[in-house]
């Protein structure tokens, strides 16, 4: 049991970091339990007749109620007020540049896209105000597919709440730290890590410093799992023991302020009068975490050959079809390169599936030309040709051979089955590279009939 009580005075975004205690517990789709006051859990029992230190018992369920066992995710939370005191008049507000599925807004030509970083604002705004949709996939009303989104944050939520009814979004940080507070406790994150949010719950998003950039998952299909390692076994990859979960946290707090809830596609907001990041103890599976990935262990091809990218995801959000993923969070971290003669960046391909692809830091192997830097974004659509440009191609052709360690690097892909559509906003911005479409014509022919 880990306990962790916050003052009256947390939450505000001005608050001192002694105020703040925080902790975690390691494991995923653990049955987790946690309290920030001593005895706030019943024992043996979910909902007895009075909660104790007058606490109100809530269940969050995040899979039907029949869902088998091994699906089946919810969290009973002991909090000062249910949820659904804390409620107001919704009002439907400007949801800005955040778009849901299925949203056509541009038709652009098939071809390979890249887009440049896109530059952080001079201006204020918040994690909900600074979305910026790049690609929508599926259909949210459907529970199927996802958005690809980058936020640009220059101001901590003040008094301000939210959570998301279409689908849980994964956070991956390229610059700048941030605070996420939730119903469950505190996750920090910064550049190398990831955190996922799951659906319906509530947080509040503040800086830890400068201003941030990344990169935003909006899962609206089955929930981010670990992937089946297959004849892998049961070592490497994303280890369980790695996942970090929140201990409790909670805010007794009075404060005018605002809720806001992204449901069907649309923003609503109404005006409450308490935090409701107010949960004083809690239980089960459905719960935020976070992840290193640094803590990643790549396995690979120590003969010959390239293997296919699917050994490096770290999480999939299965669909019905076996072996197809709805979405696959996919990373290219520090490994070593070892494999004989071998064209060693990823091959050339044509894929079913359609590939959002970002670079937190450090060069992807595949695009050492430039043009694909941190903060960049590519999109490789469905059965659209890609592959390494051709200053990869002819260094990796020509290079001798020898064990190679990649430093310094981390790129990752949203990989869906979904055609991703691309957003107005995307399609007009200046940061598309017009020309990047056609760096496949760069390449040489090498072809001689002469010469085998």
């Amino acid at each position: 049991m880990n306990d962790q009580h916050s003052s009256p005075e947390a939450g505000r975004a001005e608050r001192p970091e002694s105020a703040i205690q925080r902790g975690y517990m390691s494991g995923f789709g653990n049955g987790f339990e946690t309290e920030a006051l001593p005895g706030a859990l019943p024992l043996g029992r979910n909902s007895p007749q009075k909660c104790a230190y007058g606490l109100y018992a809530e269940q969050l369920s995040g899979s039907p109620f029949t869902a088998p066992r091994t699906t089946n995710e919810r969290s009973w939370l002991y909090r000062i007020r249910p949820t659904v005191a804390h409620w107001g008049e919704f009002r439907q507000v400007d949801i800005g540049l955040w778009r849901t599925a299925p949203a056509v807004e541009a038709e652009v030509p098939i071809a390979p896209m890249r887009w440049d970083p896109l530059p952080i604002p001079d201006k204020e705004m918040s994690f909900v105000e600074g979305i910026h949709t790049i690609t929508t996939a599926g259909d949210a009303g459907a529970q199927a597919g996802m958005g690809a989104h980058v936020y640009l944050v220059t101001r901590s939520m003040a008094d301000e709440y939210f959570y998301n009814a279409d689908g849980e979004m994964l956070f991956v940080p390229q610059q700048g730290n941030l605070r996420l507070w939730t119903e469950f406790g505190i996750i920090d994150i910064g550049p190398g890590e990831i955190a996922v949010i799951p659906r319906g719950v509530k947080i509040r998003v503040e800086l830890r410093g400068g201003p941030a950039r990344g990169y935003l998952c909006e899962n609206y299909g089955g929930a981010f799992t670990l992937p089946e390692r297959g004849p892998i076994g049961a070592n490497c990859l994303a280890n369980p023991r790695d996942f970090l979960t929140p201990v409790a946290a909670y805010e007794d707090r009075e404060a005018a302020s605002t809720m806001y809830v992204k449901w069907g596609g649309s923003l609503w907001a109404a005006d409450i009068d308490r935090s409701p990041l107010d949960v004083v103890a809690w239980h089960g599976n459905y719960a935020p975490y976070k992840y290193d990935l640094r803590r990643y262990s790549p396995v690979g091809p120590v003969l010959y050959d390239h293997a296919d990218p699917s050994i490096f995801t770290v999480l999939t959000s299965p669909s019905e079809t076996p072996g197809t993923a709805n979405v696959d969070f996919v990373i290219f971290p520090d490994r070593w390169l070892v494999a004989e003669n071998t064209f060693r960046p990823p091959w050339y391909h044509m894929n079913v599936m359609s590939e959002f692809m970002g670079l937190v830091y450090g060069v992807y192997d595949a695009k050492t030309g430039g043009g694909f830097v941190p903060g960049g974004i590519s999109l490789h659509n469905t059965m659209l040709p890609h592959g390494p440009d051709v200053d990869a191609f002819e260094r990796a052709s020509n290079v001798e051979l020898k064990p190679h360690r990649l430093e310094g690097t981390l790129a990752f892909m949203f990989e869906t089955r979904f055609p991703q559509k691309v957003s107005a906003f995307a399609a007009g911005t200046e940061a598309l590279q017009k020309d990047y479409r056609a760096y496949g014509r760069k390449l040489k022919i090498h072809f001689d009939p002469q010469r085998p």
